[in-house]
């Protein structure tokens, strides 16, 4: 399968670099990646510590890849990598031009499932940190806002089926982001992050 090799437009946000290509792969690639990843992948409902209490995530998870790492309290011990997932692997590194030693993937079920506003600016991924984001599934809203500015207005994109979301630079240090709710119904919806765990 091969994903699209088409220059990734870039967002006009300040003080970030982020690319979207929203048809990275094509429907009928997507569809097969979809139900791969939703049969292979050893989803788990992981619990976070909030207000002093174990709260199950409002998502399933995996993280596979060569280190661990740690998020919301949370440790994640690697699980080998998967062949659909090395295969993935590839095509987001030739297209990013970065490479990846992990990624986090996030199941949601339905639009009640959802990801809270957070920058993925742990130590653990280094300064300027690429992360490489595609989606298989049901099309959610993603945001982002500066976590400084007040003159910059919030920002949205719609992730469709087979998309990728590249966002790099300086953009974890200046931007939140995040999945909200929806009361419309939506298919489930597997979100895959690269990223390079460096310590």
């Amino acid at each position: 399968m091969e994903g699209h090799k088409m220059p990734m437009v870039r967002l006009p946000f300040p003080d970030a670099e982020v690319y979207f290509e929203p048809h990275f792969f094509t429907e009928e690639e997507s569809d097969l990646y979809f139900k791969e990843l939703m049969g292979e992948v050893n989803w788990q409902q992981e619990s976070i510590k909030m207000f002093g209490k174990e709260l199950p995530m409002p998502r399933l998870t995996a993280w596979y890849g060569d280190k661990g790492y740690t998020y919301s309290g949370l440790h994640n011990k690697p699980q080998p990598w998967l062949p659909v997932l090395l295969q993935l692997k590839e095509k987001v590194e030739q297209a990013s031009g970065h490479t990846y030693n992990s990624v986090l993937l996030n199941l949601y079920r339905s639009g009640q499932d959802s990801m809270g506003w957070h920058s993925d600016d742990e130590a653990a991924l280094g300064q300027e940190p690429s992360i490489a984001s595609l989606n298989f599934g049901g099309e959610r809203k993603f945001s982002f806002k500066h976590k400084y500015r007040k003159d910059t207005k919030p920002q949205s994109i719609n992730l469709s089926h087979g998309s990728l979301l590249l966002m790099q630079g300086p953009t974890q240090h200046y931007w939140l982001h995040h999945v909200p709710k929806t009361a419309r119904a939506v298919e489930p919806r597997i979100n895959l992050t690269f990223r390079k765990v460096v310590r």
